[in-house]
C-alpha cells in the first residue's frame, strides 16, 4: 500500500475556485491529485478565518509528513503573495493553480495557464527556489508601489466590477486617474545608503522580470539578478504624467524624461510628514508604517515548475 503525500489547496472564496459554476474543473483537478498519489485538503480563505492560523496549521501538516507534499495557491497575486509568505524559508514548495487576471508569476516561471496542465505540473513538476521580494514585514512576488500607483489600482479594481477582468483596464484607470489627480509626495529615498530627496506622484518597485520585460523597463535583468529594482517618476503636471503613459503603452517609459530607474541591495522610502503610506503590494492596498525597507531575499520559496524551465 502507497502512502499518500499531502496536497493542500489554499483558494480565496473571491476566486470562484469552488463555486458551483466550476464545479466540473473541480472535480477533475481532484481526479488528477488522487490519481498521482496525493491526499487532498481544501481550505477557503475568508473574512471570518485567521489566515496565520490556518497556514499554521497547514505547515504543521506537511512538516509531520516523510514526504512534505505541496501547498497550491489557487488564484490571483494576492492568494500567492498570502501562501508564499508563510512558506518561504521552509523546504515545502508550493504549487500555482493561476487564477488571476495576468498570472505573471506562473508565466515567468513557464507554469501553464490551462488548470489541468497547471495541476499536473503541480504533481509531476520539479520545486525551484526563487527570489523574495520584501516591504518591511510583507512579500511581494510582482510588484510594489507608492502614489499614483495605488490609485490606478482602485480604478481598475471599480472597472473590473463593472465590465469584467479585462488586461486594457489596466491603461484605462491609469488615464482616468491621470485626468483626475496630479499630486506628488515628497520623500526621502535611501538607495544602498546613498539619501536622496525626492519629489514624485509614483515609485515602482517591480520583481518578476517578465513582467518588466513586458512594460519594456531596462530593471528587468536587476529583478532578475534578486536585486531590489526600481523606477521613480519626478515631474507630476498632468501633460508629463499623460505623455509618461503614452510611453508606456508604447514600451518606452524608461526614455521620458524625469523617468530614472535604479537597482540596489537595499532601498529605503520615508516622509517627513507621516507615519504610514498608501501602497500598493501586487494588487492589493496597503497602509504601512514608514520608513518603509526594501530588498530581495534570494532563493527564499521554492515553486513546482516544469522539468525544463527558463532562467529565473
Amino acid at each position: 500500500m502507497r502512502t499518500l503525500k499531502p496536497l493542500s489547496i489554499i483558494y480565496n472564496q473571491k476566486s470562484g475556485f469552488h463555486a458551483s459554476k466550476h464545479e466540473d474543473m473541480y472535480e477533475q483537478l481532484m481526479t488528477v491529485f488522487t490519481e498521482f498519489g496525493f491526499e487532498i485538503q481544501v481550505f477557503e480563505l475568508a473574512e471570518d478565518v485567521s489566515f496565520d492560523d490556518l497556514m499554521s496549521q497547514v505547515i504543521h501538516r506537511h512538516s509531520q509528513n516523510a514526504n512534505l507534499g505541496v501547498v497550491v495557491a489557487a488564484g490571483g497575486d494576492g492568494t500567492l503573495n498570502a501562501v508564499a509568505s508563510k512558506l518561504r524559508h521552509t523546504h515545502i514548495p508550493m504549487g500555482i493553480l493561476p487564477l488571476g487576471t495576468f498570472n505573471y508569476v506562473a508565466k515567468v516561471l513557464d507554469i501553464p495557464l490551462d488548470l489541468l496542465e497547471a495541476a499536473e505540473v503541480i504533481a509531476t513538476g520539479t520545486p525551484r527556489s526563487v527570489h523574495i521580494a520584501t516591504i518591511n514585514d510583507h512579500v511581494y512576488l510582482n510588484n510594489a508601489s507608492l502614489g499614483l500607483y495605488p490609485l490606478f489600482i482602485k480604478k481598475r479594481e471599480l472597472y473590473n466590477k463593472y465590465l469584467g477582468r479585462l488586461p486594457l483596464h489596466a491603461y484605462t484607470s491609469a488615464l482616468d486617474v491621470l485626468l483626475r489627480e496630479n499630486k506628488s509626495m515628497k520623500l526621502s529615498v535611501t538607495v544602498d545608503g546613498k539619501k536622496y530627496p525626492v519629489k514624485t506622484p509614483l515609485i515602482f518597485f517591480g520583481n518578476n522580470q517578465l513582467q518588466l520585460c513586458d512594460m519594456k523597463l531596462r530593471i528587468a535583468e536587476c529583478a532578475a539578478q534578486g536585486r531590489v529594482a526600481g523606477v521613480v517618476i519626478t515631474k507630476s503636471d498632468r501633460l508629463s504624467l499623460l505623455n509618461m503613459l503614452w510611453q508606456w503603452i508604447q514600451g518606452k517609459v524608461e526614455e521620458t524624461q524625469d523617468v530614472y530607474s535604479f537597482c540596489a541591495d537595499h532601498v529605503v522610502v520615508d516622509c517627513a510628514k507621516r507615519s504610514k503610506l498608501t501602497v500598493a503590494l501586487d494588487g492589493e492596498i496597503l497602509e504601512m508604517k514608514a520608513p518603509l525597507n526594501f530588498s530581495v531575499e534570494k532563493n527564499a520559496l521554492n515553486i513546482m515548475v516544469p522539468n525544463v524551465v527558463t532562467s529565473v
